[in-house]
């Protein structure tokens, strides 16, 4: 399949599922790719850690492939480049923190010579073949989410990618509402947007309040506290540099995928404020009140720093009187996992907090009234759920068009779909939909009818009223010439008018007329 002078949206990844984001937009012979994520495998999959999308599609068409584009850094949209982005054999567009998260990956494998990435600055534009990218700043729960405004000859597309509504984000700069209108304003075809908490009928939630809740439950906390949350969260990171300062504590770090997302953030100006870390001995020879852990494996993976710290295989101890915050939101088919070690630190005598007691995680996705405000921005013609499960996406389409949102497309991983034709599609559809009545007539120079008015009929379903349907069509024609509306142009609109009224009170269509003006 090559696209043609139309534009085509298909699913690789994350429709129908929530992870392994991959999605493909085609146009005028060329398609771009949105994303190359991966997910986290289940239990149904006993040994293996890791699942890829499926990219025959375009590999199979990698000569009109021109890139991949990036919204922003975490797993389920940049995993897979490290995996597949070198047999693509394309380069690489995002913002400068999630640049330097997938170089990482890169020089982790070898590969940073194979795949080029070019860094964007925030707010910046870009032409890649026949499509033009804005990236529009968005809150989630990482530096630099952005949404992508994809300008193409066949109508805009605002992607959304993952985003909440945050007025006071602890990293990172808010949606801003005024801007968005202005997008809105442009004139949206299609919104493709983020579905996964769509049954969540209030808000997510500001950071600031996770911040108020963690400063007391750590506040209260009388032994040594370990946090565990997702590493890519670096909104959270930001959050709990903050809490020990206001706890008094001093931070010991646990997991390599920690470490990485605070080196990254730091080289490109965030988190510069966030507190010295102190190694493991150090936090084990302070007092118990003086320690803040922060720590990988909050769902239950087994090779985490939880994971090894809850059954006594780490250098970090935790005893009877500690605490455990899961600030993060239990993913659905983890439960076993998480259960495996809550038990063991229950047997333990450590207590535990989940957001389940305490106001200690907000998600970055957005709710029923976020949705809601979106829609109102954006005003687009069709919403596009994407980034959910089937029931996910089928509720946020019925929840749009609820809204005022006029179409919706459910889709899956798999489908293509047609967002917009070309022009010469669009006639084709509606000649063999409504047919098409072909008009000529003579002027003079003063715009004057000379002799009959001709008509000719293709696809019009007057049967055997054919030559009845004529004369009163070439009527219509005449009277409209003859009242001699000013200009050629507005006098050819009368007349294309005249005969189409006639054509729907006789047929209930509304058929393609046109009209060739002949100067005599």
């Amino acid at each position: 399949m090559k696209p043609g002078k139309e534009l085509l949206f298909l699913a690789l990844g994350g429709s129908g599922e929530i992870g392994m984001n991959v999605n493909l937009y085609g146009c005028d012979g060329k398609w771009i790719m949105v994303d190359l994520g991966m997910t986290f495998a289940d239990p149904a999959y006993p040994g293996v850690e890791l699942v890829l999308p499926d990219l025959t599609f375009i590999e199979e068409r990698r000569d009109d492939l021109l890139g991949v584009v990036l919204t922003h850094g975490h797993e389920d949209h940049i995993g897979a480049i490290p995996y597949l982005a070198d047999d693509l054999g394309v380069p690489l567009w995002a913002t400068p923190f999630t640049a330097g998260l997938i170089r990482e990956k890169l020089q982790e494998e070898g590969l940073e010579r194979q795949v080029k990435v070019n860094i964007i600055d925030i707010g910046g534009t870009m032409q890649i073949g026949p499509f033009g990218f804005r990236f529009v700043p968005l809150a989630h729960s990482i530096p630099e989410g952005n949404a992508l405004l994809i300008d193409t000859p066949y109508g805009k597309i605002f992607h959304t990618g993952d985003w909440k509504l945050d007025e006071f984000p602890q990293l990172g700069d808010p949606a801003d509402a005024a801007a968005l209108t202005r997008v809105g304003d442009e004139g949206i075809l299609a919104l493709v947007c983020d579905s996964t908490n769509v049954f969540q009928e209030e808000a997510s939630g500001s950071e600031e309040q996770v911040r108020l809740g963690l400063d007391r439950v750590i506040g209260e906390a009388e032994g040594r506290v370990l946090v565990t949350t997702f590493a890519s969260n670096a909104a959270r990171l930001s959050t709990l540099g903050k809490v020990a300062q206001d706890t008094g504590r001093q931070v010991c770090v646990a997991g390599r995928s920690l470490d990485r997302i605070l080196r990254v953030a730091r080289s490109v100006g965030y988190l510069t404020d966030f507190p010295e870390t102190i190694d493991f001995e150090t936090a084990m020879s302070l007092p118990r009140r003086d320690v803040m852990i922060i720590g990988t494996g909050g769902q239950g993976e087994n090779r985490a720093a939880l994971a090894r710290i809850a059954f006594d295989q780490h250098r970090i101890k935790l005893s009877e009187g500690d605490l455990v915050v899961f600030s993060s939101k239990q993913i659905p088919g983890n439960e076993i996992a998480i259960g495996r070690i809550q038990n063991e630190l229950a047997a333990r005598g450590i207590r535990m907090i989940t957001d389940r007691q305490a106001n200690v995680h907000v998600s970055g996705h957005p709710g029923r009234p976020e949705l809601a405000a979106m829609y109102g921005w954006i005003r687009p013609e069709i919403i596009v759920p994407v980034h959910g499960e089937m029931r996910h996406m089928a509720e946020h389409e019925r929840f749009a068009r609820s809204h005022g949102v006029p179409k919706g497309i459910l889709q899956k991983n798999g489908d293509v779909i047609l967002a917009a034709d070309g022009p010469t599609m669009n006639e084709r559809r509606k000649i063999a939909s409504f047919g098409v009545i072909s008009v000529a007539l003579a002027l003079n120079a003063q715009d004057r009818l000379v002799g009959d008015v001709q008509i000719a009929l293709e696809g019009i379903p007057v049967e055997e009223d054919r030559e009845a349907f004529l004369e009163e069509a070439c009527e219509a024609a005449s009277e409209a010439a003859l009242k001699g509306a000013a200009g050629e142009e507005r006098l050819r609109e009368a007349v294309r008018l005249a005969v189409r009224r006639c054509a729907t009170e006789w047929t209930g269509k509304k058929p393609v007329v046109d009209v060739l003006l002949i100067r005599v």
